[in-house]
């Protein structure tokens, strides 16, 4: 019979429906039952796309024999860690402090009947291995814990979870980053980028697309010729490594080796949507056709495998898929034979396939397979052509991963931006549109208001097939969603997404903020756990105390709101300690700390919107490499809403430009070239 599981949002927690352990879903009905049979928590937390959660669910929650003992001696609780961050973060730092720094995915947390937990690992295999316990013997031992020393464990327990709730002191009074400051920065990246395969420290490799950020903007404000460097050469590496799918688009979460080589293939929402922006502005900067190619083969794949029937966006796609025998295999889908090549496209396409994709004999992955790079562009490139069409082909006649098709607030934010910036960039409208149902069905059913349909202010985390989830948004969904509104009123003008921004900061001010100016993950009336989750730093995604500082800024130079801009200012104070210490660590918040240093620029466009002249200044503003710009256009016979376009005149009756600063402005212009360079736009568009 399922279980109570039944009626969740989360694909991850419908994959456990039918487990024999007697599954509950996170919420007070759990503790109680806990309390009334007076037995331990086991908590275990994962994700849809987590290769080893889906191990040991296969090896014991779905035995009979383990499940029985589960059931017998502990209420178990199932939590998808991308639905509950919150519940994610505080356990996981129990775990890492248990486990000497270590923790991951998937997460096993034996806990009292109050949440306070005693127990913490990881992965645990069914049968001992390796100096690893089984998971039948962990529990036990936990039991037989629990039983004869309960009142230790208990305390053990309280301990742990005090000494945990500490209160921590984040810097939240310091000024924010300096010029120094993010010059040290680079020197610190610079030491720890590795200069034969790009990229940053030692295996496993993620992309990392924030410092990518930050390198980019500091090159604009600086001209440094060093930042530059280190983020084509990686951005190139990347691309032409397996972790780069060379036939339909996409990064995989992050490879295996120091060398891109074979990655841990399962494909996320939110690395793409980082990645696009990241080589958009890599092709504003610098004008590469190869930067372009991959950010819109990256939003090609965006749209075509992680779009949602309702329009927004799912959250990955799994590393597993069915082999040609029927065997749920990692990397299954993505990998390559000699033979199986020359099988779809023939023996002179296909060995000439083989030696430009580096598939050989001895396979770079497993058993025999390799992963497609693309070391080097072939001289026919229309044969490159034609190959990759059809090798993608063939490749859709194989199973697929399977998809994790919740919609999470945060990575549709992170989207919008993404496609609203490269639509327009690359004059592909099908891309802005796709932004448009993506921030149209976060406003209908995660920003979703009351019976009148008035909007709430309100996010909720996540939904899936149209239908809210349980989970309230947490700081990263305020921040993120509101970062791909700010992208959105640039690239439209449309004051509607202006407001909605200032909507969800203006929640982020009035519910995530102590009187220091620090900023909680968790509102204040959130759901309370043993700790208020409290993390400034970046990990895969912008975190949301470096997002909302970058949201706040960004709103703040549209209104020229002294209340934002301090807020942001005071967000940035942290970031400044960390610069010096871990810059891997903080990458969007230095990105955010290039805008601050940098104004951030201020461009506003006047003149009517049926005038090619008003759009030639519109689309070299938007062309800015001026780190963090924001760019407002309006006409002036029209009354705007949004201060930074009032009482903005045209200049002889021609539409004009105003650049400003915390709105000082420079003497407007009307010629695009002008424009360009007061704004560092490396190309100028003509009316």
């Amino acid at each position: 019979m399922p279980n109570r599981l039944a009626g969740s949002t989360s694909p991850y927690l419908l994959q456990h429906v039918d487990n024999p352990v007697d599954w509950w879903p996170w919420g007070e009905e759990a503790f109680a039952e806990a309390r009334r049979r007076d037995v331990p928590i086991l908590l275990s937390v994962g994700y849809s796309a987590c290769h080893w959660c889906h191990v040991m669910a296969h090896e014991s929650f779905e035995d009979e024999a383990t499940a029985a003992i589960v059931n017998a001696n502990f209420v178990a609780i199932k939590v998808d860690r991308e639905e509950r961050p919150d519940v994610d973060a505080v356990y996981m730092e129990a775990t890492v402090a248990m486990n000497h720094g270590q923790g991951g995915w998937p997460m096993t947390v034996f806990a009292t009947p109050d949440g306070e937990p005693f127990y913490c690992g990881t992965y645990y295999p069914s049968e001992a291995r390796r100096g690893m316990p089984s998971f039948r013997q962990v529990m036990y031992e936990i039991n037989k814990a629990w039983v004869d020393r309960n009142d230790e464990v208990r305390r053990t327990g309280l301990q742990i979870a005090t000494s945990l709730a500490a209160p921590r002191d984040l810097h939240t009074e310091g000024d924010a980053p300096t010029a120094e400051d993010l010059d040290t920065a680079l020197t610190l990246l610079a030491r720890e980028y590795d200069r034969v395969h790009g990229g940053f420290g030692d295996a496993p490799k993620f992309p990392p697309s924030m410092v990518l950020e930050f390198l980019l903007r500091h090159h604009a404000r600086t001209e440094s010729e060093a930042a530059l460097e280190i983020a084509q050469e990686t951005c190139e590496a990347m691309a032409r490594g397996g972790i780069y799918d060379q036939l339909g688009g996409g990064f995989a979460r992050y490879s295996v080796d120091a060398a891109w080589v074979v990655p841990h293939f399962e494909k996320m929402l939110y690395d793409n949507a980082q990645l696009i922006r990241v080589y958009t502005h890599l092709w504003r900067a610098t004008g590469s056709e190869f930067a372009r190619r991959i950010a819109l083969e990256t939003a090609d794949f965006l749209v075509r495998e992680l779009r949602t029937p309702e329009g927004a966006f799912a959250s990955a796609l799994d590393a597993d898929s069915p082999d040609a025998e029927g065997k749920s295999v990692e990397g299954a889908f993505y990998a390559w034979t000699p033979a199986q090549l020359v099988e779809v496209l023939g023996e002179a396409d296909g060995t000439w396939a083989a030696r430009v994709f580096a598939v050989t004999e001895e396979g770079t992955f497993e058993h025999g397979m390799s992963v497609l790079q693309l070391l080097d562009d072939p001289e026919d490139v229309e044969r490159l052509t034609d190959v990759r069409a059809r090798l993608l082909a063939a490749r859709e006649e194989r199973a697929r991963p399977g998809r994790d098709d919740k919609v999470v607030a945060a990575w549709n934010g992170l989207a919008i931006a993404a496609l609203a910036e490269a639509g327009t960039l690359f004059s592909r409208p099908d891309l802005l549109d796709a932004a448009l149902a993506a921030a149209d069905l976060l406003l209908a059913v995660h920003l979703g208001g009351d019976e009148d349909d008035e909007l709430g202010d309100r996010l909720v985390r996540t939904s899936r097939d149209g239908r809210p989830g349980p989970n309230a948004g947490v700081l990263e969904d305020y921040a993120d969603v509101a970062e791909g509104f700010l992208a959105l009123y640039a690239v439209t003008s449309d004051d509607a997404w202006l407001t909605f921004a200032g909507v969800l900061v203006d929640v982020v001010l009035g519910h995530f903020v102590d009187e220091d100016g620090a900023f909680y993950d968790t509102a204040d009336d959130a759901e309370e756990l043993f700790r208020r989750p409290q993390d400034p730093t970046d990990g895969v995604t912008p975190s949301g105390w470096t997002g909302a500082a970058g949201a706040l800024l960004g709103y703040a130079a549209h209104l020229g709101s002294e209340d934002h801009r301090e807020a942001a200012g005071r967000a940035l104070g942290l970031v400044r300690m960390l610069a010096a210490r871990a810059p891997r660590q903080i990458g969007w918040g230095l990105a955010v700390a290039e805008a601050w240093l940098d104004g951030p620029r201020e461009i506003a466009v006047v003149g009517p919107r049926d005038d090619d002249a008003t759009w030639a200044l519109y689309l070299t503003a938007l062309m800015s490499t001026a780190p963090g710009a924001v760019v407002a256009m309006g006409d002036p016979a029209e009354e705007s809403p949004v201060p930074l376009l009032r009482d903005r005149p045209l200049v002889d009756g021609l539409p004009a430009a105003y650049v400003c600063r915390h709105f000082t402005c420079d003497a407007p212009v009307t010629d695009p070239e002008q424009l360009a360079e007061q704004v560092l736009a490396k190309a100028v568009a003509r009316a």
